[in-house]
Formats: structure tokens, C-alpha cells, sequence
């Protein structure tokens, strides 16, 4: 998955990569490829910014996925690159370790309008899920992480990845072409690939309990879960009330839709 961790697009596409794992998940690992897309944009010119906040506003309302477009004149985002570095460090300690981080950024950029590219903001972000805060900070530093962002981008060179997010599957026989879905598509073009991938008909995971799926996940959005449950935003929040209710549910509100976090 070719993403940038500043990108509301990429953010926007979470509801369907979250049911696609709930469902499908022992199928398939996801990689995330940082493609540095947003990261070479000249960020100093106020016109950037009216930009990014009007592409931001729009993309949240669309999705039901929140980002606060105002953070680029409250609180703007001083060095993009060193967003991407930090997941690149976070992923040092494990792929999955890398996939937690990179959500935790997303959420304390697009919800909290904080400036992911301050030091103690990321270091804030390492803590939360649980990474060895020392080594992350070394790591920040180290020609490993560079290296690894560096190779990220010139994969993206190389499988002409120009759009983002973009999704390529593959499958375990290397000399089989990849499949590279540019955008946002409706959920079932994703499952229909993956079928065609896989040389036998994939079964879908049954559902676990929303209840589990927020434990799981600590924070979420009545969008992802109205995607992954197939359920109307009325009966998620219906739910989320009796979550509530038990105590094991937080309401969060956003700019644009709502999101839960877990009690425990």
C-alpha cells in the first residue's frame, strides 16, 4: 500500500483496509510503501496551505473520516519528512510496530491537529503503542531509517506509482504481473482481486463482536465500523451508546463524523 502519512486520501481508505483485514487478513500482509508524495511539496507557500486545507475539508466531509484542514494555519506541519523517518524508525521494531505508529500519527495529525513532525509529538505517538522510546529516538537518527525511507521512494519510482493511496496486490509467484489499483474503490473490487489472486476461492472471517473490534483497535471511527459490520451510521451509533453505557466506549468528537475509543 503506496501511502503518505499526511495524505487525507490515504486516511480516507482505513474503513475498507480494516474490514479487508477483518475478512481476509490471514490471506494476505499488508506492506506500506511511503511514497513521499506530499513530503516534496514546497510546504513555506501560504497558497500550499489554502490548498491542503480545502482538499482536507472536502475529503473528510466525503468520507466520514475526519482531518481538520485548519491544522495548516494553526499548527502546520514543519518538516514532512521527518513524519515519514519516524515511521520508518517505529518499523524498526517490527512491520506491525510500523503499521500501529503510522495510524497513532494519523490520528494525532487529522483529530488533534498536532504537528507530526515535532519531536516530542512523535515521541508522545512512540509511548502510546507501546515502542521502546529509547531505541525509537536512536533509531530517528540513524542512517537505517533514511535508508529505508530512501528505498520506499524509489519503489514508488520504480513501479511508477504517481497517485496515492495505491494498492498492488501480488501474489507468491513472483513472475505473475501485479495488480495496482490507483484511488478509492467500492469494497468489493478489492475482494474481487484478491480472489483472483489466490488460486482458490477465499472465505470470509466471520465478524468479531464490535465490542472486540474497538479493544483491538482502541480508537475508531463510526465510519470504519459502519464499513466493516455493513451497518448504517444510525445503528453503529445505537451500539456505541450500549458501549457507552458499560462503560467501555468514549465518544470523540471530530470535525466531521465521530469517533470511539476503548475503556478499559
Amino acid at each position: 500500500m503506496f501511502v503518505d502519512p499526511l495524505c487525507p486520501e490515504c486516511w480516507s481508505l482505513e474503513p475498507l483496509i480494516k474490514k479487508l483485514s477483518v475478512e481476509y487478513g490471514r490471506y494476505f500482509s499488508l506492506k506500506h510503501v511511503l511514497s513521499g508524495k506530499l513530503t516534496s511539496l514546497n510546504m513555506g507557500r501560504r497558497q500550499s496551505y489554502d490548498q491542503l486545507v480545502e482538499q482536507w475539508e472536502k475529503t473528510g466531509s466525503r468520507s466520514g473520516m475526519s482531518c481538520d484542514g485548519t491544522v495548516w494555519y494553526d499548527n502546520p506541519v514543519s518538516s514532512p519528512h521527518l513524519a515519514s523517518i519516524a515511521i520508518k524508525a517505529a518499523e524498526l521494531q517490527g512491520r506491525k510496530a510500523g503499521i500501529r505508529f503510522l495510524r497513532k500519527l494519523q490520528e494525532v495529525l487529522f483529530l488533534e491537529k498536532q504537528n507530526v513532525s515535532d519531536f516530542d509529538v512523535l515521541k508522545e505517538c512512540a509511548k502510546a503503542i507501546g515502542l521502546d522510546v529509547v531505541e525509537f529516538i536512536t533509531d530517528i537518527h540513524s542512517e537505517s531509517a533514511a535508508k529505508a525511507f530512501q528505498c520506499d521512494v524509489k519503489i514508488t519510482a520504480e513501479m511508477d506509482v504517481d497517485e496515492i493511496p495505491t494498492l498492488v496486490f501480488f501474489n507468491e509467484n513472483i513472475e505473475d504481473e501485479g495488480i495496482k489499483i490507483t484511488g478509492y474503490y467500492q469494497y468489493d473490487v478489492y475482494e474481487q482481486i484478491l480472489g483472483e489472486m489466490l488460486p482458490f476461492k477465499p472465505e470470509r472471517a466471520p465478524l468479531p463482536s464490535i465490542e472486540n473490534f474497538l479493544k483491538h483497535f482502541k480508537l475508531v471511527a463510526t465510519k470504519e465500523i459502519s464499513v466493516v459490520y455493513n451497518m448504517s451510521e444510525q445503528e453503529v451509533n445505537r451500539e456505541m451508546k450500549k458501549l457507552q453505557l458499560k462503560q467501555l466506549a468514549e465518544q470523540v468528537p471530530a470535525k466531521h463524523g465521530t469517533f470511539w475509543r476503548y475503556q478499559d
